[in-house]
């Protein structure tokens, strides 16, 4: 399962330069938990597509390293695209119950099979996309931490604690910061179990309910490419 869920943070994140985060800033009167759910609501019963530059980079925080990789991603529906271009070229496309991970230079391509863990892997896909608040509540325990603002726009910054403990095996905990115009996330963080590590995954240039052609979805790969099918737990 942690193959699959690190192919996950793959799309979950990636590509400009990280915004600035100021300190969280006293809560507005009128924020609140409630209020940020039923504005997640109404913002998922209209939601359909997305586009982003995004950039995910991993902490390894007992040698203070951090590595970042970056691309484009494409979300509509359930199905969801991501072209890392730096450092290496990839793509990871998640299409119904199977998740593509396809590295150029090895011109191999991973098929994972969801199957049963669909609805975790749902979880994480649709974390901050689309997702409404009562959506939200069935597998976190959600904390309102405060405002803050990324890359000038006011957010929402709440914190996820996972109720599966599937889930709790890989991470601790989830931050998310929202858009209080938008209500799509701008920025993740996720807290490995077990450890001080962390992913930090940043969104810009959104574009909520573009225009996607149904060909970035399809599972076609420049051809002679090698097909593996890693074991899945």
């Amino acid at each position: 399962m942690r193959g699959i869920l690190s192919g996950l943070l793959f799309i979950l994140a990636v590509s400009c330069p990280f915004g600035i985060k100021a300190g969280p800033s006293q809560l507005q009167a009128s924020l609140s938990l409630a209020g940020i759910f039923h504005h997640l609501d109404a913002n998922a019963a209209t939601f359909r597509s997305l586009t982003a530059d995004v950039a995910r980079t991993k902490v390894t925080v007992i040698v203070n390293d951090r590595s970042t990789e970056s691309g484009k991603l494409w979300v509509r529906g359930e199905d969801m695209r991501l072209e890392l271009t730096s450092p290496d070229v990839r793509t990871i496309l998640r299409r119904g119950d199977k998740l593509y991970i396809y590295t150029a230079g090895l011109k191999r391509v991973e098929e994972y099979d969801l199957g049963k863990h669909r609805d975790m892997v749902d979880e994480f896909l649709q974390l901050g996309f689309g997702t409404s608040g009562r959506a939200l509540q069935q597998p976190f325990t959600v904390k309102l931490l405060g405002e803050s603002a990324v890359d000038g726009m006011k957010t929402a910054w709440l914190e996820l604690h996972p109720k599966s403990d599937d889930v709790r095996k890989q991470f601790s905990k989830i931050q998310l910061w929202l858009d209080e115009n938008s209500w799509l996330a701008v920025e993740q963080k996720f807290f490995e179990a077990g450890s001080d590590d962390y992913f930090e995954v940043h969104y810009s240039n959104v574009v909520r309910n573009p225009k996607i052609d149904d060909s970035l979805f399809t599972n076609v790969w420049p051809a002679g490419t090698k097909k593996f099918t890693p074991p899945v737990g």
